[in-house]
Formats: C-alpha cells, sequence, structure tokens
C-alpha cells in the first residue's frame, strides 16, 4: 500500500487507516480477543500501518487489544490514541485538564506497550479548559519524548487555530464522507492553510454506504447506532439514494459501493487518510482495494453532481452527543 504524509509534519502513514474502535466498543459485543488480534495483524501483513484507538473505547480494552496485536511489529507502524473523558467513559463527561490528559498519556504507554505515543488526539473539546493549557500540556509530553504528535478531534476552525499557535496539530480527526460533507465549508481550507493533515472517520457512513444496511435491518441493543437520528428506519429508507448513486458507480469500475466511497475521499486531498473500521477479514480485504481505484476527474464531477441533488436526511449524532462537536 503507499504512504501518506499528514499535512507539514512528516508523519508517514498507510494511504488508509484502521479504525478500531469497533472491535471492543459502540457496535455491539466485542468482538473475541484472539480474532480481534488476527485481524489487526492481518490489516498490517497487508500494508495497513496506521491504527486507531482511544481510552475510551471499552473503556480501555481497545487501547489493551491494540498494545497485544502490535507489539511484535512496534516500530513500523503508527498509532493514535485520545484523551479527554472522565475516567475513559463517555457517559461521565468530558475531562481535559492538564492533570487528566497527563494521566491517560502514562496509562495508555503502558497498555499500548510502547515507549511513546505516535499520535494523541484530544477526542472532543472540552469548554471548561482553555485549549491552549490542552496543547501545552501536549507540548510538555512531546518535549519529554512520551508523545510525537499532537491531534484534535471534532474542533471547529477557531479552536483548530488556537492549539496549532501553541503546539503545531499534526492531524484533525473528524466525521467525513459522501453523506458528511460538511467539513468542507471552513474545516478543509483551514487545515490546508495551517498544514494539517485529515483523518476522516466513518468514511462510510457507519456502514451505511457499503450497501448493506436498509429500512429493515436490525441493530444490536448495544449498538451506538440505535440512538442516532439517521439511522431510524424511516431515514434509512429515504436514504437509500445515495447508496444506489454509489452502487452504479462501482458496477461501472467493477468494484463495490464502499470501494467507491473511499476512493472518492482518498480523491479529495493527497493529506486525507480515511480510516474505516471493520470486525470482518473480507470488509478489511474490501476496504484495502479501494486504495487501487482511480476515479478520474469526469468520474467525481458526476458523483458530486449527483450527490448534489440528494439531500440526506437525519442528523449524524444523537442531541446529547452533538454537543460536543465543532467547538
Amino acid at each position: 500500500m503507499q504512504k501518506r504524509i499528514l499535512g507539514e509534519s512528516g508523519l508517514e502513514v498507510s494511504t488508509l487507516g484502521l479504525g478500531c474502535m469497533g472491535l471492543s466498543f459502540g457496535y455491539g459485543p466485542a468482538t473475541d480477543k484472539q480474532e480481534a488480534i488476527q485481524l489487526i495483524r492481518s490489516a498490517f501483513e497487508r500494508g495497513v500501518t496506521f491504527f486507531d484507538t482511544a481510552e475510551a473505547y471499552g473503556p480501555f480494552e481497545n487501547e489493551e487489544l491494540l498494545g497485544e496485536a502490535l507489539e511484535p511489529f512496534r516500530s513500523q507502524v503508527v498509532i493514535a490514541t485520545k484523551f479527554g473523558f472522565k475516567e475513559g467513559k463517555t457517559t461521565l463527561g468530558l475531562d481535559s485538564r492538564p492533570e487528566n490528559i497527563r494521566a491517560v498519556a502514562e496509562a495508555a504507554l503502558k497498555r499500548l506497550r510502547t515507549d511513546a505515543i505516535d499520535l494523541l488526539y484530544q477526542h472532543r473539546v472540552d469548554p471548561n479548559v482553555p485549549i491552549e493549557d490542552v496543547a501545552g500540556t501536549v507540548r510538555d509530553l512531546i518535549q519529554e519524548g512520551k508523545v510525537k504528535h499532537f491531534g484534535l478531534s471534532e474542533a471547529g476552525v477557531s479552536t483548530i487555530r488556537r492549539a496549532h499557535a501553541v503546539q503545531p496539530v499534526t492531524a484533525l480527526q473528524s466525521e467525513y464522507s459522501l453523506w458528511w460533507r460538511e467539513p468542507e465549508k471552513e474545516i478543509l481550507p483551514t487545515l490546508e492553510e495551517l498544514g494539517i493533515g485529515f483523518v476522516p472517520f466513518s468514511p462510510l457512513g457507519k456502514g451505511f454506504l457499503t450497501g448493506k444496511i436498509d429500512e429493515n435491518t436490525t441493530f444490536d441493543k448495544g449498538d451506538f447506532r440505535t440512538t442516532v437520528p439517521r439511522f431510524s428506519e424511516e431515514n434509512r429508507k429515504a436514504n437509500q439514494a445515495l447508496v444506489g448513486l454509489l452502487g452504479t458507480m462501482a458496477q461501472e469500475k467493477n468494484a463495490t459501493a464502499a470501494q467507491i466511497a473511499l476512493a472518492w475521499l482518498l480523491a479529495q486531498k493527497r493529506w486525507i487518510v480515511p480510516i474505516p473500521g471493520t470486525t470482518k477479514f473480507h470488509r478489511l480485504e474490501e476496504n484495502i482495494g479501494s486504495a487501487e481505484i482511480t476515479l478520474s476527474t469526469d468520474d467525481l464531477i458526476e458523483i458530486n453532481l449527483a450527490v448534489s441533488k440528494i439531500d440526506v436526511q437525519g442528523g449524524r449524532y444523537s442531541e446529547q452527543s452533538q454537543k460536543m462537536v465543532n467547538r
């Protein structure tokens, strides 16, 4: 697999990363540990060198899983993790106090079985802690050799600029896909100006853009999509037009809808590195295959024109979760 550089930081990663959250958290019961380790190692064998986790995924289980899975080839991979929730639990609210950032970093180093965290993100912007204090704390951790790069997640333009002035931000992680293009308005131009890389999570619309989800799909009771307005039965039915568009293009390219969705993202900027997640080996192969698909200028124009005529229905977060984004 080819490599990309996240912004102007010099951090080189595989063209596609692996979002590991779903192996432990968010979509129902955790994947069997040995199966999860095998999937992570299979991703590495196929060229993936960029792995994304967080203390909140479990909490803590996902970091421990990655630490064990990646230990044999730790020096050959880039691991990103995140701080920002009380006790690592999203239900308890935000906590980006400097003392908590330090405590999380120290604990993550042990769980990840490493001497340094390659990329440490603030998981969500904490309105109770000045972003300058957050960036300054991570800057200190970088100077101490415990962290290599600083990242933000779901931050707004003003916050990005303020943080970047204290400690250069290597990457912003936020949702971006054919069914959530809001970052194109202000976020992408700002990142390009500042030389910051972009790491889209949910590049397949939390599975919807694969074409395998419709109004009849049932989700596990522990699946967070049950709380997402965009995944109501009514909205799943209304949003099938976007999946149909991808399916048509996929047939023309002898590809899948998921591969077209990922190839579209990769074609937007050379410093964009999506992190699709999966628990299935055949989906891993499918996602990696998207890096080999080239969309022409005409293809991109065709997709953009068609998507502009589709009004995606439903919010991407529950009301409570929405309060913590784009600050």
